[in-house]
């Protein structure tokens, strides 16, 4: 595997870092992770097509950008992949001919599922699309599991549209997936919160795809701000501070759930995944110390299923982590990089969800407020 990496900061282009032999004619995959605002001003697929005629080229909206050891507010991070032992095949979708999210992952199963398929990394609009939909249908419909990740773009903390584009320039409610094929890709994950939780758990009672109407028969939002005490009257904003621990059923593992929205006549919350009547959930409330751990604990998790030094990691980490983390951001990064150390090349975005399996061997799932890490190397 041979990688390219620069970046668009200050209205320039300038270079990162480069793997000795790489030629930008034989790149396969382009991933490009922007500001939102940049994204609309510049004219980036065209100058990314012109350096890199046969690639496929994903480009995508952030809350942030992430490489090497930085994390960046107002830049393009280009990270270029020349493949030596794998084959991809990408898929665009647009989730505006779709009713349902669901019905988006089955295409995307449909269109990407081989006997030799290794992993599928995905990149989705963030605001339009359920992730939790379209995970289930991925797990659904693909022949065999394989490691399943990515993240839902973001757009900074305006929450008002996000981007995505694949062989494009990026518009809103894209969903683009990469199929990598072949047996000597090695792929490690992990995906780590660091949350507390307090309070007990709870049952919910009454609720509607993503919005959640009663806990133990109270409504919700009522319950939410009485836990809230004085940081009630800072929301919505002061909900990505305080998210929920979900789990769908009694056997199931824990996940977070960022809210999106509040709605004071209805005294409901939108969630940015699926809060199912019958769930078991907790209130959360931040510590710093644990939310950096916690970075730590996802590198170290995928470095353990690769068995060796990766070539590449991406990290994507939520926006409700970087607000709450506030100075203390680039720590979380930081502590990646010090389980990696210097060898991969690390890029990666602050987004609205993240995607990934929770544990080895076990489906992918759409997370919010985690750390979620995916490392690749060819052998």
């Amino acid at each position: 595997m041979k990688i390219n990496q620069s970046v668009f900061q200050d209205q320039a282009w300038r270079p990162v870092s480069e793997t000795p032999g790489f030629s930008p004619l034989q790149v396969q995959l382009v991933l490009a992770f922007g500001e939102r605002k940049l994204l609309e001003t510049e004219n980036v697929y065209d100058y990314l097509r012109e350096l890199y005629p046969a690639a496929d080229i994903i480009i995508n909206s952030t809350s942030g950008e992430i490489y090497q050891n930085q994390i960046n507010d107002d830049s393009i991070v280009v990270t270029a992949i020349e493949f030596e032992k794998t084959n991809i095949r990408t898929v665009q979708i647009d989730i505006n001919n779709y009713t349902e999210s669901y019905q988006a992952g089955l295409q995307m199963a449909m269109a990407l599922d081989a006997d030799n398929l290794s992993g599928i990394f995905i990149i989705s609009d963030g605001g339009r699309v359920n992730g939790s939909d379209l995970t289930e249908a991925l797990n659904q419909h693909l022949k065999r599991n394989v490691p399943i990740t990515g993240g839902l773009a973001g757009d900074a903390a305006r929450f008002e549209k996000t981007l995505v584009g694949l062989n494009q320039n990026p518009t809103v409610g894209k969903i683009v997936g990469v199929g990598l094929y072949g047996n000597q890709l090695r792929i490690g994950h992990g995906s780590v919160g660091g949350w507390d939780v307090f309070g007990p758990e709870r049952e919910v009672t009454q609720s509607e795809y993503n919005v959640l109407f009663q806990i133990d028969n109270q409504e919700a939002l009522d319950l939410y701000k009485a836990y809230l005490g004085k940081y009630a009257d800072r929301l919505p904003g002061a909900a990505l501070l305080f998210p929920l621990s979900m789990r769908a059923t009694a056997d199931s593992q824990p996940l977070v759930r960022t809210i999106l929205s509040i709605d004071e006549i209805t005294k409901s919350m939108t969630f940015a995944g699926d809060m199912p009547k019958g769930a078991l959930v907790r209130f959360m409330t931040a510590n710093l110390d644990r939310l950096v751990d916690a970075s730590a604990t996802a590198a170290n998790t995928s470095l353990t299923q690769l068995g060796f030094t990766p070539e590449l990691a991406i990290l994507i980490s939520c926006v409700g982590r970087k607000l709450v983390l506030g100075q203390r951001t680039e720590e979380e990064v930081e502590a990646a990089r010090e389980i990696f150390g210097d060898k991969p090349v690390m890029t990666g975005f602050y987004s609205y969800g993240e995607i990934s399996p929770l544990t080895p061997n076990a489906q992918c799932e759409l997370h919010n407020q985690t750390m979620t890490v995916t490392v690749f190397s060819e052998n």
